[in-house]
């Protein structure tokens, strides 16, 4: 049957001469790998620069439940990103939200909440005029909603600590290595009180957020079984540690 639905890129490797086996985050079916032939061939009607990581695209795609492997019928831009492209922080944040999701998103099943976080979440970033320098700190905060272990409790001063391991708010130093101080569990809980559009009013110093990034990759790996390491994580740090502003 034929399917028409909205996707997210989140991977593209070639295979073959000319074509490309492509990762798509669908709104109807989930996560998807199709086959997309004569891309990489001078007659192709799909051009490679379609399906970059993080593109925002429409489609008609050949489905059948028993294979893994399906056909595009035809794909197109659903949303052309404005600034993304040409600024080198913007695009360094974008990628490692695309990443995170790629390596942590696996069900062959619709989400649309989900898949609507995600693609506003990417059309935010390259919409938004403000600060961009916790987007990807608050995008890992809300996506852990998604995943099922969101930070539980709240932090005051009876529970001023927070528990990475045990995925709540604490009153005690835990008996393992797994928990942040003081400071950096009342901007975890920041963050959680905190919508995307909002999170550049939050106050975190360069130092802070390189801190946070590495303990909040940590909780993932708590939560999550056999979770990779992120790649994209590295480029970040370098390319957001020129800048206080972010913007």
């Amino acid at each position: 049957m034929l399917i028409k639905t909205k996707g997210i890129i989140f991977k593209a490797i070639k295979y073959s001469e000319t074509s490309l086996i492509v990762d798509i985050y669908t709104e109807e079916k989930g996560l998807r790998k199709y086959i997309i032939s004569g891309v990489r061939s001078k007659k192709g009607k799909t051009k490679a620069s379609l399906l970059q990581v993080m593109s925002l695209v429409e489609l008609v795609a050949y489905e059948r439940e028993d294979r893994d492997l399906n056909r595009i019928k035809e794909i197109q831009a659903a949303y052309v990103f404005q600034s993304v492209p040409f600024r080198l922080q913007k695009g360094a944040i974008g990628l490692f939200m695309a990443e995170v999701a790629r390596k942590t998103i696996k069900e062959a099943a619709p989400n649309k909440d989900l898949f609507e976080f995600l693609w506003n979440s990417f059309i935010f970033l390259d919409e938004t005029g403000e600060s961009i320098a916790n987007i990807h700190l608050q995008f890992l905060i809300d996506l852990s909603a998604f995943l099922g272990f969101i930070p539980g409790g709240m932090y005051c001063q009876e529970t001023p600590l927070f528990d990475l391991q045990e995925g709540l708010f604490t009153h005690k130093i835990p008996s393992h290595p797994h928990y942040l101080e003081e400071s950096y569990s009342q901007l975890v809980y920041q963050l959680i009180e905190t919508r995307l559009n909002n999170c550049h009013q939050i106050a975190i110093t360069r130092q802070q957020r390189q801190h946070l990034i590495g303990h909040l990759l940590d909780y993932y790996r708590l939560h999550m079984e056999n979770f990779p390491s992120i790649h994209s994580h590295q480029i970040l740090q370098e390319v957001l540690g020129g800048t206080n502003s972010g913007k």
